[in-house]
């Protein structure tokens, strides 16, 4: 993945004190990372996935308005039976728009830097701030963690090589989508996206929502087999006979309550306990003293009642013509231009994450900087000597 600034100030610019800073106009260019709408969906890199989701929900729906339906209108007086159904359809309508809700947004990705961070920079000493995170400038001899202070407790940051910056408290680099998640839970094949800071809230909505209308159809189903019994007078086997759709409604809902009951019931534990599950299965704070635990009532609000942080980047930020298909190689070459990403491939050999440099074949090297020699300032004869 490539950041790039489609604003005035972007890669590049000086900030206070010559140090880089990021503009307001970035923009992803990613394999990984999907947009839509001008930017204002961003999904993550398997967003195939949704339609077995939205196929695994909206089929036994289907199933139960089909067939189901049919002798609970007739079973049901005063059109209570319409009631059920029509509740049946709101669950529904309410689940897909989470599941786009939590796809769709971004689940707080930390824009990369285009250059190491500065090794004397002393953010270790207290909480990370942005600023810490956005310094840009300096060697690439860095130490792989930080110590940092989170409500009056040191804890440690790791060095992300990839998006060379220190991560934030409770922020991992996710191998999937390739991309830093602000308090990083977990990357999930169903929703195909990361969950994290920003769609966490959603996450959840979504799976105790589901979990809730299987609940829902699985009590009908048997409500339904238990009226044709009273209406046929037969055993239950003749009943399930008459409406095979009901019996299997019964068993696929059951499967699928028992696997969201379980993950309703772990989510709400984290929530209780202010963890995630990426921190539950790494460090197991009952060992220890969590510095993110504030009480029961407050992790709560945390979740479900402050506004939705603000995503580090603009992705609906205008980028011209001529670099759409280009990325920045300062953040491999040291310049502050761009080269055609047609180019890209040839610089494989160089080593991104931690901008050092590997055993490479000449003539590839001298190849190379003759084709960014005039754009970057002569940088790539520094990189392919020695």
């Amino acid at each position: 993945m490539i950041i790039r600034s489609g604003g005035s100030a972007g890669v590049g610019d000086k900030g206070e004190g010559g140090s880089e800073v990021w503009g307001s106009g970035m923009d992803v260019s990613s394999p990984y990372i999907r947009f839509f709408l001008g930017g204002r969906l961003v999904f993550g890199p398997d967003i195939r996935a949704l339609f077995l989701t939205l196929f695994l929900i909206l089929v036994p729906v289907a199933l139960f308005c089909a067939f189901v339906s049919r002798g609970l209108v007739d079973a049901f007086p005063h059109r209570l039976g319409y009631l059920i159904v029509a509740i049946s359809l709101i669950f529904s309508a309410l689940i897909v728009i989470l599941l786009l809700l939590t796809s769709a947004t971004d689940p707080g990705i930390v824009p990369r830097n285009a250059h190491p961070p500065d090794a004397d920079d002393e953010c270790e000493t207290s909480s990370i701030s942005t600023s810490c995170l956005g310094s840009q400038t300096g060697p690439v001899s860095l130490p792989p963690m930080k110590n940092v202070t989170v409500n009056g407790i040191v804890v440690k940051v790791k060095y992300c090589k990839t998006c060379m910056l220190y991560r934030p408290p409770r922020c991992s680099h996710c191998s999937i989508c390739d991309n830093c998640i602000e308090r990083f839970d977990h990357h999930c094949p169903w929703v195909g996206q990361c969950i994290g800071k920003r769609n966490y809230r959603y996450f959840f909505m979504f799976v105790s929502t589901t979990n809730l209308l299987s609940l829902y159809v699985f009590v009908f189903c048997w409500v339904n087999i238990k009226k044709i019994m009273e209406a046929h007078h037969c055993n239950i086997w003749r009943a399930l006979v008459k409406s095979p759709a009901s019996g299997i409604l019964i068993m696929y809902t059951f499967v699928v309550s028992w696997f969201l009951g379980g993950l309703t019931a772990f989510h709400l534990y984290l929530i209780i306990t202010n963890q995630t599950t990426y921190e539950n299965y790494r460090y197991r704070y009952e060992r220890k003293m969590n510095p993110f635990n504030l009480g029961c009532a407050r992790n709560f609000k945390d979740i479900f009642c402050t506004g939705m942080a603000s995503s580090r980047i603009n992705f609906r930020a205008k980028v011209n013509a001529d670099r759409s298909s280009s990325f920045n190689a300062s953040s491999y070459l040291g310049g502050g231009t761009t080269t055609n990403s047609s180019d890209m491939h040839k610089m494989k050999n160089f080593d991104i994450e931690v901008g050092r440099r590997q055993a490479v074949d000449i003539d590839e090297c001298k190849e190379t900087d003759s084709q960014t020699r005039s754009s970057v300032g002569g940088v790539g004869a520094d990189r392919c000597e020695g």
